[in-house]
């Protein structure tokens, strides 16, 4: 017998459960039938994912006399772009989906994006289904309602707000991660401790070792507590006009680092490790925070074998990448800082002298600092 748990998140007016549990992809058929979701769906996948879940997720549905159609998009972040969301679009023209009918994403933080932008806006908006097969995506991206591609000139700067209609996340896809993915994972739950769950925090801290162990139970623990402190944030401010923002704590210099490097070098979760650290040090060069708030930081990141330091790339240039940002408003950057563990807080118009001594803090180069 699996566990299964259902959450329940709020989504303005509506709502939808979050399944979280083991051999979930075996009941997906049952899920999408209780949730009333017609027969015709198209499941969108990469070859990676795929050749492992893809099957199992296809006899749930089947079980249930849903008709699954698939569509593969090449595995990797440089591929969540137009010329893939086109060829979603391609697939769902084939697959006569029709507005009740479902997109399925199938895979990680990538897939989930680029197939909810695709359901939200193919005849103006489908029903759309997150079976997520990452940490990171079932901590974060799979919720919330972000959708989005990337542009040349920074991550996820196409995009809309689309619910989910039902995500299922099995804990048993976990198993085949490899490690550094895994990593990256941890980094959002590290980041739902370090601003909104003193609880998760600790529990990061006192069970590292289960954690690493990719035990069960403990697993289910950490997830549950990060999904809750997220689904709390999203039901407050469903289009981040302003508390949800927090959830991009570490994102600023993060997406930075992944523009710069050609969203190549680093995963999302490694990027967003090495902006917590250096919003911490923010915070305290701005006196929000005790000292001691950046190096419990760097401990746990530490911990679990994550970065925390910048490679030697000019600080200007970082700086010129932030000024893309999605936070901005009224042409002003806005940070998220913390005022301490569990605290989050916006703050808008950071000097970029400051910002400039922080990115060296974090091991950034000193050369090009005009941008």
């Amino acid at each position: 017998m699996g566990i299964e748990r259902e959450l329940r998140v709020k989504a303005g007016a509506e709502e939808y459960p979050i399944f979280l549990g083991t051999g979930l992809l075996a009941g997906s058929g049952r899920l999408l039938r209780a949730a009333g979701l017609k027969e015709k769906v198209l499941v969108v996948t990469n070859p990676k994912v795929g050749g492992l879940y893809l099957e199992p997720l296809l006899k749930g549905l089947e079980q249930e006399a849903f008709r699954p159609q698939v569509v593969m998009i090449p595995d990797g972040e440089e591929y969540k772009q137009f010329a893939q969301l086109e060829r979603v679009y391609d697939a769902a023209v084939e697959a006569r989906l029709e507005r009740d009918s479902a997109i399925i994403a199938l895979g990680g933080g990538v897939i989930g994006d680029l197939a909810g932008l695709a359901a939200a806006t193919y005849l103006r908006g489908v029903q759309f289904v997150q079976v997520p097969t990452t940490l990171l995506a079932q901590v974060d991206s799979s919720i919330g309602g972000k959708v989005a591609v990337n542009h040349r000139e920074g991550k996820n700067l196409i995009g809309a707000f689309y619910q989910p209609r039902v995500v299922i996340s099995d804990l048993n896809v976990l198993s085949t991660l490899d490690e550094r993915e895994y990593k990256s994972g941890l980094a959002e739950i590290i980041k739902a401790g370090l601003i909104g769950d003193p609880e998760l925090y600790h529990l990061l801290v006192a069970e590292s070792d289960a954690v690493k162990a990719r035990a069960a139970g403990v697993l289910l623990w950490i997830i549950e507590l990060a999904l809750r402190f997220k689904a709390r944030v999203v039901e407050a401010d469903l289009f981040e006009h302003g508390l949800r923002a927090i959830l991009n704590y570490g994102h600023t210099i993060g997406h930075a680092l992944e523009a710069e490097t050609n969203y190549s070098a680093y995963r999302h979760g490694e990027a967003v490790a090495i902006g917590m650290r250096g919003a911490a040090l923010l915070s305290e060069e701005l006196g929000l925070c005790p000292p001691e708030v950046s190096r419990k930081t760097t401990e746990l990141l530490a911990i679990y074998n994550l970065p925390h330091s910048l490679p030697a790339i000019p600080a200007g240039r970082l700086l010129a990448r932030m000024k893309m940002d999605k936070k901005i408003k009224g042409g002003k950057l806005r940070f998220v800082l913390t005022k301490g563990i569990g605290e989050a807080i916006l703050k808008a118009d950071l000097q970029p002298e400051l910002l400039t001594k922080v990115l060296w803090q974090l091991g950034a180069g000193k050369g090009e600092e005009e941008g």
